[in-house]
């Protein structure tokens, strides 16, 4: 891979120099910011390929720099929470505030390196012009927008990714594990990750509307389809 500009956004400055340690081991190159606010900002005027973001930060919280990141600079920069909190709730709220993934602490420095390289890789990627389509869900591939009907949908990363590989199968069903093995290889998170990606990917393309098309089958898999 070309070299990767990674932002760590961390307050505890013995632990962010650890994790830059490591990064600039793996030819990554690193900045650095303290605070909420300076890692906005550094955030929004900089062209990173990704950001490790720490969850509880003085002048304006993780969630909070997440959220501004996406909805009010439009940037779909691969973001990782980096935090103590490892409880279902907190992974909710940072991937509906627009997360790519969640490592909790302590971590291994090397799954981090590794976790971030396999998201910018996704970032990277090269996709197809063509668009996917299952009912009124329409999928463009070269632009990586998403419809449904005459309405925009604003999909995480992981979870357009998720989308890319159902909507490719379609009507087939998935199952969890290849799911899993599709978005993170052989680097595969707990449960509750993909889980909760699924969850806000429902909720995203199916809660506003009278039809649903993203189906679980208990012990089976997912799809999406037209009908169950």
């Amino acid at each position: 891979m070309s070299k990767i500009n990674v932002l760590i956004v961390e307050d505890h400055q013995a632990l962010a120099q650890t994790i830059a340690d490591h990064l600039e081991m793996a030819d990554f190159v690193v900045d650095f910011a303290a605070d909420g606010i300076t890692g906005l900002h550094l955030a929004v005027t900089n062209p990173y390929d990704a950001i490790v973001l720490d969850v509880m930060l003085p002048g304006l919280d993780g969630f909070g720099v997440c959220e501004k990141i996406r909805k009010e600079a439009k940037s779909d920069v691969p973001i990782i929470m980096l935090t103590a909190r490892d409880q279902i709730a907190d992974k909710l709220k940072g991937f509906d505030n627009g997360a790519d993934d969640y490592l909790a602490k302590p971590f291994n420095p090397d799954e981090l390196v590794a976790r971030i390289q396999s998201m910018v890789r996704r970032h990277r990627g090269e996709f197809d012009s063509k668009a996917l389509k299952v009912g009124d869900l329409v999928f463009d591939l070269g632009t990586m927008e998403v419809y449904r009907g005459n309405q925009k949908l604003k999909v995480s990363p992981t979870g357009l990714q998720i989308l890319k590989v159902l909507m490719k199968k379609t009507p087939e069903i998935v199952t969890k594990d290849q799911l899993a093995q599709q978005l993170w290889g052989d680097l595969i998170p707990d449960s509750d990750v993909l889980r909760s990606h699924l969850y806000i990917l429902r909720k995203t393309i199916d809660k506003p509307f009278d039809k649903q098309l993203l189906h679980t089958l208990p012990g089976v898999g997912v799809k999406i389809s037209e009908s169950p």
